[in-house]
């Protein structure tokens, strides 16, 4: 298994991993924000490759003016939630901020369906917004400081 930086060659392969997801996960209708996203929004985004296979995806945006970082649009192959790759993925990102000293806060804005799996990274939750991201699927905004 390894962690590589996506090409814009993965893209299906991300977008078939949020349709294993959906509606799990994911309300069908924000696969247009993942689409415009993996098109126009990237800045560091990996993915994970298990023999060839892309099994996990997740990106960390960045925001200067608040010295923020963001971890955003996690997706694990739906065989393989459970078994460490999410947590080896974000531990990754969260390295990869770490090094960057301009940043004091990592951010999630994740739903109730995944804060706690952050909640074990070391994020705290600041606040709910209900019904944020879709119809039933609730904001969960968490952080942490940057360790740099």
């Amino acid at each position: 298994m390894k962690i590589r930086p996506y090409i814009a060659s993965d893209q299906s392969a991300v977008l078939q991993l949020f349709d294993l997801n959906t509606p799990q996960y994911f309300d069908a209708a924000e696969k247009a924000g993942l689409i415009d996203y993996l098109e126009n929004h990237i800045e560091d985004y990996y993915v994970v490759e298990d023999e060839g296979e892309i099994i996990g995806a997740g990106g960390i945006n960045y925001e200067p003016q608040a010295k923020t970082a963001v971890i955003s649009w996690d997706i694990i192959h739906t065989n393989k939630h459970g078994k460490g790759i999410g947590r080896k993925l974000t531990q990754h990102r969260i390295e990869h901020i770490n090094a960057k000293e301009d940043f004091e806060l990592i951010v999630v804005r994740t739903s109730q369906h995944t804060y706690l799996f952050y909640e074990k990274m070391g994020f705290k939750l600041l606040k709910i917004k209900k019904d944020y991201w879709a119809d039933g699927f609730d904001l969960y905004e968490m952080e942490q400081p940057n360790k740099a």
